[in-house]
């Protein structure tokens, strides 16, 4: 029960991030959501998407959307052209089996239930004010208070506590928000800017760009304006140059072809950094969530690059030991979590219980570590104490106990569907939480999971595998961590070393087998 336990603790950090969970429950028929203080019902919702369905209606007001409703639809708000595409895309797929309606996400998935989902994380974990629903409603002020949601959403799920900013005051400059670490404590001023397109997203010809220009054009006029604010602790700058999405060419390949602006973003960061005043810094985050541009596509990625705009450590070009890389990553680690959630903006939950999704009808049910099953075909009943998928065979290894002790390893196959759960999350596919091996070329990726697993050995152990060094005198006077930095930076290298002349022997019995 205990491992149980974890298993959904790790899903839930998974699909919900680190913010507020859903708190959810059935009674008599009827499904309770509280979101914050306020309890809300229904007899119909079976997923957490469908109470999503219902909650944008009820928080952008119905009397509002009947009357749009009444427009034509080129006339409507944007919300609502976009609750008609939903609303094809719901019926444009069959009903299954079991009652239910599947379908691969799209573009328009993201942007109508993905702005549902920003107002119930907002709500449920700091305040939904007023005037941000006033402001979604409002076609010229829509793409900023669209756009500040959608950051509000990543900062939540990264574990960010966030303070909204009076918007009534006009008294003085600030940024949209404040946000707070609650893994470090640090204290952020966040500022989010969206390039203006003619056409798109309730610009027009007055406050849009061509849709054909730069996406860069306005990049270092956003930054300086949200320098220019004042700020309470380090400042988070996110800039969206909202331009045509990732193609599905673009990832063919195993090394995807990045966008042009990219590499523009990075020429114009670099030389306004070096004509910034001493002292300002900001860590600055470009990126193009363009989901309202392919909302009948399935959105292959995101893209986005994030910049030390005056910090000399991050997100720059240099030559780090492996032990001096993990010191600054964890220096910085508030900004890995912002990237996990930018590139899986907005991972919107499915389930209110957080479990996976449903297998597909006709297909059995997940094994699960440590419960008793009968396996029919094999003539076995046991206990299942281990289990190991192989991605490439599509294959899954059990091992199960018998009543009488005695062990087989049996194995079935997998379908497409249930081994794309499983990518999703494979720590825990098996019901309880155990790591699985990672075949990475990252160097640093491979010393931090060795790090992982040596900061549970003891000091002894360390330095009794370590007594054959030269050094070992001076290894003793480590402290508990940099002995552990010490000891699998060596160790990280000889596997490294060791491969590189395994490559390298490999190649001369090839040039030997084949000939000049």
């Amino acid at each position: 029960m205990l491992k149980e336990k974890q298993a959904k603790e790790r899903i839930e950090i998974q699909q919900q991030g680190l913010g507020r969970r859903i708190i959810s429950a059935e009674h008599k028929g009827f499904r309770f959501v509280a979101v914050k203080d306020t309890l809300h019902s229904s007899k119909k919702w079976k997923f957490f998407t469908d109470f999503l369905a219902d909650y944008i209606r009820k928080m952008l007001h119905e009397k509002w959307g009947n009357a749009e409703l009444k427009k034509p639809l080129e006339e409507r708000h944007l919300v609502m052209q976009w609750y008609d595409a939903y609303c094809h895309f719901q019926g444009s797929h069959k009903k299954q089996p079991d009652g239910t309606f599947r379908g691969n996400i799209t573009g328009i998935v993201h942007c109508y239930l993905g702005l549902a989902y920003n107002l119930y994380l907002i709500q449920h974990n700091v305040e939904l004010q007023e005037r941000l629903v006033e402001r979604l409603k409002n076609g010229e002020q829509f793409q900023s208070a669209y756009h500040e949601l959608m950051i509000a959403n990543c900062l939540i799920r990264a574990g960010f506590e966030l303070e909204l900013e009076d918007e009534t005051d006009r008294s003085s400059m600030h940024c949209e928000f404040s946000a707070r670490s609650i893994r470090t404590g640090k204290k952020y001023s966040v500022e989010a800017k969206m390039r203006g397109v003619r056409g798109i997203l309730g610009r027009t010809d007055a406050d849009g760009a061509d849709p054909l220009s730069d996406p860069t054009a306005n990049l270092i006029k956003h930054i300086n304006a949200a320098l220019a604010k004042p700020g309470d602790g380090e400042r988070l700058i996110f800039v969206d140059v909202n331009t045509e999405p990732l193609a599905p060419a673009d990832f063919a390949s195993n090394e995807p072809i990045a966008p042009k602006w990219m590499e523009t973003s990075e020429r114009k960061l670099e030389r306004l950094e070096r004509r910034l005043e001493d002292g300002v810094h900001a860590y600055v985050f470009v990126t193009n969530m363009a989901f309202h541009l392919a909302l009948g596509d399935e959105f292959l990625g995101h893209a986005a690059i994030r910049y030390g705009l005056g910090i000399a450590d991050y997100a720059k070009p240099l030559k780090y030991s492996l032990k001096d890389a993990w010191k600054i990553k964890q220096k910085h680690i508030d900004m890995e979590y912002i990237v996990e959630t930018l590139t899986t903006y907005p991972r919107i939950p499915n389930h209110f219980d957080s479990d996976f999704p449903p297998t597909e009808p006709g297909e059995p049910n997940r094994i699960k570590i440590g419960m008793r099953y009968e396996f029919v075909d094999a003539g076995v009943l046991g206990i299942v104490t281990a289990a190991h998928v192989s991605v490439d065979q599509k294959r899954i290894y059990l091992t199960v106990q018998a009543e009488d002790g005695t062990a087989s390893i049996l194995s079935e196959t997998m379908s497409d569907y249930e081994l794309e759960v499983y990518r999703q999350f494979p720590e825990t596919y098996f019901g309880v939480v155990q790591e699985v091996p990672r075949n990475t070329k990252d160097p640093l990726e491979f010393f931090e999971r060795l790090v992982e697993i040596h900061r549970t050995y003891p000091r002894e152990s360390l330095l009794k595998m370590a007594k054959g060094a030269p050094d070992i005198n001076d290894l003793e006077k480590l402290d508990d961590l940099e002995l552990v930095l010490e000891f699998c930076e060596r160790l990280s290298n000889n596997i490294m070393n060791r491969q590189a002349r395994n490559i390298k022997n490999d190649s001369r019995e090839k040039n030997k087998d084949t000939g000049p």
